[in-house]
């Protein structure tokens, strides 16, 4: 291959121009990213970078010492996908040809209607989103997050410790109860309890009120929450609308097989818009997380550079960690698949548990609060379990 182009400039399209390079690539490398910012890390943006712990230098995923020989297209956004010949149209009319193709366009936040534009209404997904929300948490006041998942608790939890009065409403019965099914997706969401910050489970979201600036949340059951500042984190959708009509297979993202192939020879794609096959579950699915960001992207290029030839193996099992509340917790696995689920170390009244889920027996997913050297010793058992 003379030229790669990588679409997408975050963390998992960073990983993949690293392993471009260290197996061996020497030819033309081009970047491609939506965003004006270097690649940084994002995993602190709803933590130290909102409290103002770290500053954006801290987040800068590049040390100063790397070259990786690439042309760097910032601020372009891919607009299609052509593949005869192969070539990533920008929304500004230029045309990037390449032999190989890597995606690595992410995810965008969800929205809810009503929402853009209203002052005082955030997403957070980007440095920019950041910027804007760390500023106004900075101001104090009342917050209200819509959405109980990680982000939506990491952020309540960071703006209860800048003193903000805050609110968690989450329309499912049990926050977290995707990620970790409804008993621990129990146990850990009641760190919100715990700490003062209200959570109401149970009930839909039915608008957002105010005119020059939000000043309540309209719930489905009549109520009405006011809010100074409300923070919308129901989820994120794959950035895959670009590649309508260029013949790859899309479901819920980029449709890939194990080592992140495409339905296309030649295009790999990485990261929160892949859907990798996974041998374990036997289903394709995303995984939006950093470490599968950082991981997966090497498999990928391997197969990139081989023409489909190299051994796909086995991928990791998804690996996730949060911060909240001074807890650290992390997991490792997939919820869904498991049949049970046992406390193994610790009491779920401290908020520390180590928990285990199986399947007909066999260890599916791994679950710590503030139980570091457990949890990784089951997390390198279940990476070494293959597929049960």
């Amino acid at each position: 291959m003379r030229t790669v182009a990588v679409v997408g400039a975050s963390l998992a399209g960073l990983s993949a121009a690293r392993s471009l390079r260290k197996r061996g690539y020497d030819g033309r490398l081009i970047v491609i990213g939506d965003e004006t910012h270097r690649p940084y890390d994002r995993p602190p943006l709803s933590k130290e970078f909102l409290t103002g712990s770290i500053g954006e230098a801290e987040l800068a995923l590049e040390p100063d010492d790397e070259d990786l020989r690439a042309e760097w297209l910032l601020g372009a956004r891919a607009a299609a996908l052509d593949t005869a010949p192969r070539a990533v149209r920008l929304t500004d009319g230029r045309e990037v040809r390449a032999d190989g193709i890597v995606i690595a366009t992410g995810a965008t936040a969800r929205t809810l209607p009503g929402m853009d534009g209203l002052p005082g209404v955030h997403t957070l997904r980007t440095l920019d989103d950041a910027r804007a929300l760390r500023d106004e948490l900075a101001r104090g006041g009342r917050l209200v997050v819509i959405g109980g998942g990680f982000i939506g608790a990491e952020v309540a939890s960071t703006a209860h410790a800048l003193g903000l009065d805050v609110t968690v409403v989450e329309a499912a019965p049990t926050a977290l109860a995707g990620p970790l099914g409804p008993d621990m997706g129990r146990i850990v969401s009641a760190l919100h309890a715990d700490h003062g910050v209200r959570l109401l489970c149970g009930v839909g979201v039915k608008g957002l009120s105010g005119e020059n600036r939000v000043d309540a949340v309209l719930m489905e059951d009549g109520r009405s929450i006011p809010a100074d500042i409300v923070v919308v984190g129901v989820g994120a959708r794959p950035c895959v609308e670009w590649l309508a009509g260029s013949g790859i297979e899309l479901d819920d993202g980029v449709k890939c097989g194990a080592d992140g192939r495409t339905s296309l020879a030649g295009v790999v794609a990485v990261g929160d818009c892949a859907s990798w096959y996974d041998p374990r579950a036997g289903t394709h699915r995303r995984v939006e997380h950093w470490t599968g960001a950082r991981e997966r992207p090497d498999a990928a290029v391997a197969a990139l550079l081989s023409w489909g030839e190299s051994e796909p193996g086995v991928p990791r099992p998804p690996y996730f960690w949060s911060d909240q509340y001074g807890v650290k917790i992390q997991f490792a696995g997939n919820a869904s698949r498991a049949d049970s689920v046992t406390i193994e170390e610790g009491t779920a009244d401290e908020r520390n548990v180590l928990a285990v889920y199986r399947r007909g027996g066999h260890p599916v997913a791994v679950l710590g609060m503030n139980q570091p050297r457990p949890f990784m010793r089951w997390r390198k058992h279940l990476a070494a379990a293959g597929t049960p």
